[in-house]
């Protein structure tokens, strides 16, 4: 039997590797930190060594030199996994027996073919079309699936829910799973299935807090048909959707409810089920949540270029001010058309995008970098009474966006949500 050694301080990414590889018969053993990784290499001896580049404190270049240093140990290939890595580091690790070099979020058909190239052995993989894509927004998950029900990306999304709820620490969680392009049959029910036992499951949201997006009569039927599916709401709407729940979210609670919310999550967080009785469904990575390490995340940012487009002067400096200790290099602009002009020359890690400003607003500026095929990562920034904008822009491909009042620490995990994925 083939042997893989994992090396990665994020539990979840650590348990997801775990299980797909146990389940196509690979034997894993798991480095929790480079020092860790360092004594399991000359332990264990594996056939692989899956490696997280930005491991803290000791570094993954400490633990390719020690493997090195190690007669045994110094041939084992390695696959190394960066959230985001330049060709000079890149180079770097070339004397190291380094095969391949994944960027988070993983693609995982192309991770499996190599790991099937390397260890000789054969992988199942669903080759079957699928997207996947989760954001916070407002406290509510918002979960697209596009193409189809790809069952090794709805893997994925069990651990993509459990990492954003562990960053925004959501205690009430709220879903909206919007289902695009998808025309479903009572052949795709299984798919159909797992995907509401996912997001039930791994959520742990009250049903009544769920809705399902969709123009599929057929996925309207089966939910409800479904009697554990009862309270999801199916709709054909986005904007009815998040104003349903956004009015959950700001209707004030009785005591007695709020208690028994905070129960039922205390109940969820030990096991077991709370509507219907059945035992929860949980992943070894939860059973001892990690407190987030926000200064090694803050170290994660250095060098990086951050865009805040915004005319407002306080928001701006509000923004420059979150990321001050980052060692991130912020830039300012007042207008649309200023950004536009930088970012035909420049490469932004980040974009925060205000959508109503005087000359060339947020919509002219995300029509121009469609057209432009610019690709980076915006943030939308938005008031609370623009819930009309915010639909707006999700039409137009952006699934993140921020609410002003803007907070210090919603900016700065909002930023670690869209820099630093596992999933």
């Amino acid at each position: 039997m083939k042997q893989v050694l994992i090396i990665d301080e994020s539990p979840l990414f650590r348990e997801y590797l775990r299980i797909k590889l146990v389940e196509n018969d690979i034997e894993v053993s798991i480095g929790v930190n480079a020092l860790d990784g360092i004594a399991k290499i000359r332990n264990v001896n594996p056939d692989l060594i899956i490696l997280d580049y930005h491991l803290s404190r000791h570094g993954c270049l400490e633990v390719l030199q020690a493997k090195r240093a190690n007669p045994n140990a110094a041939n084992i290939p390695v696959i190394v996994m960066a959230q985001r890595i330049d060709q000079k580091k890149i180079l770097e690790l070339v004397p190291y027996t380094v095969k391949k070099v994944f960027t988070k979020p993983v693609k995982i058909d192309a991770l499996f073919i190599t790991l099937s190239e390397i260890l000789q052995v054969p992988f199942n993989v669903d080759e079957s079309p699928g997207i996947v894509e989760v954001h916070v927004n407002d406290d509510i998950i918002f979960i697209e699936i596009a193409q189809g029900l790809n069952q090794d990306k709805l893997d994925l999304l069990r651990f993509k829910i459990a990492e954003l709820i562990e960053l925004y620490e959501i205690k009430i969680p709220k879903v909206i799973v919007m289902l695009s392009d998808i025309h479903l049959s009572f052949v795709d029910a299984p798919n159909l299935q797992k995907l509401l036992d996912v997001v039930m499951l791994a959520s742990r949201a009250r049903r009544r807090y769920i809705r399902v997006l969709t123009r599929d009569d057929f996925v309207r039927r089966y939910i409800e048909g479904q009697k554990d599916c009862a309270e999801i709401e199916v709709v054909s709407n986005l904007q009815y959707a998040l104003e349903g729940l956004l009015a959950e979210l700001d209707r004030t609670m009785e005591y007695a409810e709020k208690k028994a919310e905070i129960i039922s999550d205390k109940v969820l967080s030990a096991g077991q089920e709370a509507e219907g009785g059945a035992m929860q469904l949980r992943f070894d990575a939860e059973s001892k949540p990690k407190k987030l390490d926000i200064e090694a995340l803050r170290e994660s940012m250095q060098s990086l270029r951050i865009a805040v487009v915004d005319d407002d002067l306080i928001i701006r400096e509000l923004i420059k001010n979150t990321f001050q200790k980052t060692g991130a290099e912020i830039r300012a602009f007042s207008d649309g058309g200023d950004y536009l002009a930088a970012a035909e020359q420049e490469d932004f890690a980040l974009v925060f995008l205000d959508l109503m400003m005087p000359v060339v607003d947020g919509f002219a500026v995300l029509n121009a970098l469609r057209s432009k095929d610019i690709q980076q990562p915006v943030i939308v920034l938005s008031a609370v009474t623009q819930r009309d904008t915010v639909i707006k822009a999700f039409r137009m491909g952006v699934k993140s966006y921020l609410t002003k009042p803007l907070k210090p620490d919603d900016i700065f995990k909002k930023a670690v949500e869209i820099l630093k994925p596992d999933f």
